[in-house]
């Protein structure tokens, strides 16, 4: 990752892929990605262009921002020129072809705009599982205690309607 430009205690999980322009990229602190991530800073299409008459010169490359305190689901694709605004949330699977201001979460392919990250904690609030704080610096005893406490919860399923066909 030559170049990459990484802030303070920023979390990378596994196989997230960089591309082959690293020096474009900017991570701002304290954002964790999830892996799968894809970031694209550079047009590979062009490659198909420039076999076009008149189109040979076709080059696109682009720099990569994602602000401080951000979360990337995964297997998300950010593209070149995006800037991502600070405590901004991506959801898993998106495709982010545009930059976002601060605080905002996005989410789909294209990514769009689902609520302001303020908005999207409070509605977390009454699904907020109360447990030892204390647990949160040893992962073994955190896993034990919600395997022995989290209940069997879900979320009820939507009603469908049926499409009934007349002719």
């Amino acid at each position: 990752m030559q170049g990459l430009k990484l802030g303070e205690d920023v979390k990378i999980f596994e196989r997230v892929y960089f591309g082959s322009e690293p020096f474009l990229i900017e991570i701002g602190d304290k954002t964790q990605i999830a892996g799968g991530t894809r970031f694209v800073n550079h047009g590979g299409t062009t490659k198909t262009l420039r076999r076009l008459q008149g189109f040979e010169d076709i080059r696109i490359f682009g720099r990569i921002k994602i602000g401080k305190n951000c979360t990337i689901g995964s297997n998300c694709v950010i593209q070149q020129d995006v800037e991502m605004g600070d405590n901004c949330i991506l959801g898993a699977g998106s495709v982010l072809t545009h930059s976002i201001p601060d605080n905002v979460v996005f989410s789909g392919n294209p990514a769009r705009f689902i609520c302001s990250t303020e908005q999207y904690a409070e509605s977390l609030l009454d699904q907020n599982t109360l447990y030892p704080r204390d647990l949160e610096n040893d992962r073994e005893k955190l896993n034990g205690w919600l395997k022995e406490n989290l209940p069997y919860e879900y979320k009820k399923s939507k009603v469908y309607k049926k499409t009934i066909k007349t002719e």
